[in-house]
């Protein structure tokens, strides 16, 4: 007989359930997230079980390896395609399982990409770089506002990143401000000296890629901007089309329509936060330096909001970083930006 379960997976414990081909429930327990204490739980139906699927949470990795090295067939749900009834009356965590379960059955559950494990940590330790770098920036934004608030003067970014203590007594500032941009000075430096440290490591990981290399060539991308793009797409043959790519990257409209009208918007924020990030990035870069690519964005300006203009100019970018990683070719500007 076939069975198929699913995991309703929370902050400390699963909700495991298993269904029979007549959607008739075999097992329904809660364990704690022990990965041996749920095995345990699978072990009696091992060689009957189809697949699990298992929410793709924040927590999902340990999960999620530990049941495909045991030999399981694992589906990551996406969790934002899968949409139950909304006139229940009541429904608790047993029920998000059994319905996991029960699409399973049916071969119609949405799943989504489980990035390889022995690559996914160099993709996580750019998002780490990439965050450590957000957090420079906004001590650095800090300590700009500080001083315009307390003294009306200005310092740019590039001079604050020099500071050390000494040049900070040297500040028309209060004690407890002075203070407080020392604070923000310290950690500055402690940020300063990570993200090399970070950044060395991922280079020497991710530098011998072929679609990293190509995707140096695009205008606007740089060894940062290649990294983030080729890591997060993982491998881009999972995309069927160029479109899907463009869509995962979040460079496409979302909208509803019905007899040629707007009916709503769709889910804007569904895909890659960190693609859509580098994309925009890199728009922005090409529009500065490319004169083919300043054309076309002064021709969208003329028509709509330089915002939107940009958004353009990402998705460009992003067929033809897609072209590049799957063809293996170089970038051609005039073919992009014809």
């Amino acid at each position: 007989m076939k069975l198929y379960a699913a995991i309703d997976l929370h902050s400390n414990n699963s909700v495991l359930v298993i269904l029979n081909e007549a959607d008739r429930m075999v097992l329904q327990r809660r364990v704690p997230n022990n990965l041996e204490r749920i095995r345990e739980a699978l072990c009696p139906y091992g060689e009957q079980i189809e697949g699990i699927a298992v929410e793709s949470t924040y927590n999902w990795y340990w999960l999620v390896d530990g049941l495909m090295d045991t030999g399981y067939r694992v589906h990551l749900v996406n969790t934002a395609a899968v949409k139950q009834y909304e006139g229940l009356k009541y429904k608790e965590d047993v029920d998000d399982a059994r319905w996991l379960a029960h699409l399973l059955r049916l071969g119609i559950l949405p799943v989504g990409y489980i990035y390889p494990k022995e690559a996914r940590g160099v993709r996580d330790l750019m998002r780490k770089r990439n965050q450590l770098v957000g957090q420079r920036s906004r001590q650095i934004l800090s300590i700009e506002n500080m001083l315009s608030r307390d003294t009306g003067g200005r310092a740019s970014a590039n001079e604050i990143k020099r500071w050390q203590e000494t040049d900070v007594d040297q500040l028309a500032l209060a004690e407890s401000s002075r203070l407080a941009v020392k604070s923000n000075v310290a950690v500055m430096h402690c940020l300063n000296e990570q993200i090399p440290r970070l950044e060395a490591e991922i280079l020497r990981k991710a530098k011998l890629r072929p679609d990293y290399q190509g995707l140096l060539t695009v205008s606007g991308v740089g060894k940062v901007l290649a990294l983030t793009i080729a890591l997060e797409t993982g491998e881009v043959s999972r995309f069927a089309t160029v479109g899907d790519f463009s869509s995962y990257c979040r460079c496409v409209g979302s909208e509803h329509r019905s007899n040629g009208k707007k009916k709503g918007n769709g889910n804007v924020k569904n895909g890659n936060q960190y693609l859509a990030w580098a994309f925009v990035e890199a728009a922005n870069f090409a529009v500065r330096y490319e004169p083919a690519v300043k054309r076309f964005y002064q021709r969208k300006c003329a028509r709509t909001m330089p915002v939107v203009a940009i958004k353009a100019v990402a998705h460009k970018l992003a067929r033809a970083c897609d072209h590049v990683m799957r063809d293996r070719v170089p970038f051609d500007v005039q073919r992009a930006f014809a």
